[in-house]
């Protein structure tokens, strides 16, 4: 974390899919390149005796500190978030979030990062996935708005992950403060639509042939944020930079993920 602003990178690991080694290979060097303060991790996995905690391998190869918590079973393992961070994590909490069952449990991973002043919280979710979830994916987004109001806290919160809805979507319309779902109301900042407005931004495109293995979901959609607290007078929670990430292929054609990441910095002290 630098003295004024943290760098958020959020990124769906797209779990064991082949060619496994490889991709954890482009998702270890990048993130040495991206120099991110905070990474939020989806679809993470695990199995033991065959396959080590894939935040845990990633944070131990960066020098990050790193918070796991499963959301479903997977494979012989589990599937769930992460968090890595530069900073110490001084506390995290996992929520589970409506319409948890056993075959799709989401849940809500928070984190807060020491650094300043009561430090700053951190966030990373993943909604449900069907397109008729869009009811779903409402009672989700509403229960972590209330979870980040109830987080007393003067930096910034930062929500990051994938959360398998179009911008236009009720959903993500609520985040940004643009409709009500069951009298509730919140405003949060899209660090993408606030750098990039109008811009397409798909994080699951057509471009990335990982994706056709799920072609039924249609392609070239807008999946992944980083939502931000509003903007103070005192400059906290500015957006300076949003920007796509693992998003072109190795020299072999090989993709880190089914998905593209996002890489953003926002301002967490005063000016």
């Amino acid at each position: 974390m630098r003295a004024k602003t943290l760098r958020c990178l959020t990124f769906n690991l797209w779990g064991a899919e082949p060619p496994l080694e490889r991709r954890m290979a482009i998702v270890a060097d990048g993130l040495r390149a991206l120099m991110p303060d905070v990474v939020a991790l989806q679809e993470v996995r695990e199995v033991p005796g065959q396959l080590a905690n894939q935040a845990e391998t990633l944070a131990s190869r960066l020098g990050f500190a790193h918070v796991f918590a499963p959301a479903m079973p997977f494979g012989g393992g589990h599937e769930g978030l992460a968090i890595l961070a530069r900073e110490p994590i001084e506390e995290y909490a996992a929520l589970e979030l409506p319409h948890a069952d056993v075959n799709e449990r989401r849940i809500l991973l928070s984190a807060r990062i020491g650094k300043g002043q009561g430090g700053v919280w951190v966030h990373t979710t993943h909604l449900n996935y069907r397109l008729a979830h869009g009811k779903e994916r409402e009672d989700q987004v509403a229960a972590i708005a209330a979870s980040l109001a109830g987080r007393t806290s003067e930096a910034p919160q930062v929500l990051m992950g994938d959360f398998n809805a179009r911008p236009e979507s009720d959903e993500i319309r609520f985040l940004r403060g643009l409709c009500t779902l069951d009298g509730r109301r919140i405003y949060l900042q899209d660090a993408w639509e606030r750098l990039h407005p109008g811009e397409a931004g798909f994080t699951w495109a057509a471009a990335n042939p990982y994706t056709a293995k799920l072609a039924f979901l249609e392609p070239d959609r807008r999946l992944d944020y980083i939502f931000v607290t509003p903007m103070r007078k005192d400059g906290r929670a500015i957006v300076h930079a949003c920007r796509m990430v693992f998003d072109k292929p190795n020299p072999d054609g090989v993709f880190a993920s089914d998905h593209f990441g996002l890489l953003a910095e926002i301002q967490v002290e005063p000016t």
